[in-house]
């Protein structure tokens, strides 16, 4: 079973924590949930290259508070803080409610899946990188940073082949089907000029 599922959807409640924190009464419901898909499309579009791990959504009384989790928050804030006033602006006049912006600094790079996921299919999608010499390298870097395991797995067309493969890199250990441990995972894709490739990462926190 945990090696079937979404290892966060697995643990949510036990170790891992929602990223959308608020309550709608029915008729409501799928506005919310509307309002939530453009403001994350929004924020991962526009500022790819800040290193946002996850974006978390709450509401009260009509305002929405949307937390950003970054790694390079000076691309988010922008010089005197204008990069966000011009974001604030435009996802108020898109979802039609005030909004309240908190960045949050993500400190441990390494070993977070969303950015290691990120930062691969980067360097896939730029022409004459080596997809093992890739995967490989974030493997030790997220051992040597504190990660008890990762498995980074890349599927399509790899290195130009005709037929697409799936790759998997792994170090240390990595217990999907124990819900006490706090598995991190991220899904991303790199655009390459042969295709889309899908790059996969479980890293393994621990307690």
């Amino acid at each position: 079973m945990g090696r079937k599922v979404n290892p966060i959807g697995f643990r949510l409640g036990e170790v891992a924590q929602y990223n959308a924190l608020w309550f709608a009464r029915k008729k409501e419901y799928k506005n919310f949930l509307c309002m939530d898909l453009l403001i994350r499309a929004y924020i991962d579009k526009h500022f790819y290259d800040a290193g946002v791990d996850e974006v978390v959504i709450s509401r009260k009384s009509g305002l929405v508070v949307i937390v950003i989790y970054s790694s390079r928050p000076g691309i988010i804030i922008g010089r005197d803080g204008n990069e966000l006033k011009k974001t604030n602006q435009i996802l108020s006049k898109m979802i039609k409610s005030p909004v309240e912006f908190n960045i949050v600094e993500v400190k441990k790079v390494e070993t977070n899946a969303s950015l290691i996921a990120k930062n691969i299919a980067r360097q896939l999608e730029k022409r004459g990188s080596s997809f093992r010499r890739v995967i490989k390298k974030a493997v030790q870097n997220c051992l040597k940073a504190g990660g008890q395991g990762i498995m980074v797995l890349c599927s399509g067309r790899l290195n130009g082949a005709e037929i697409a493969r799936v790759e998997s890199s792994k170090g240390g250990k990595l217990p999907l089907s124990t819900l006490r441990i706090n598995i991190d995972y991220a899904l991303c894709e790199a655009k390459t000029i042969y295709g889309i490739i899908g790059v996969k990462v479980f890293v393994c926190l621990g307690n």
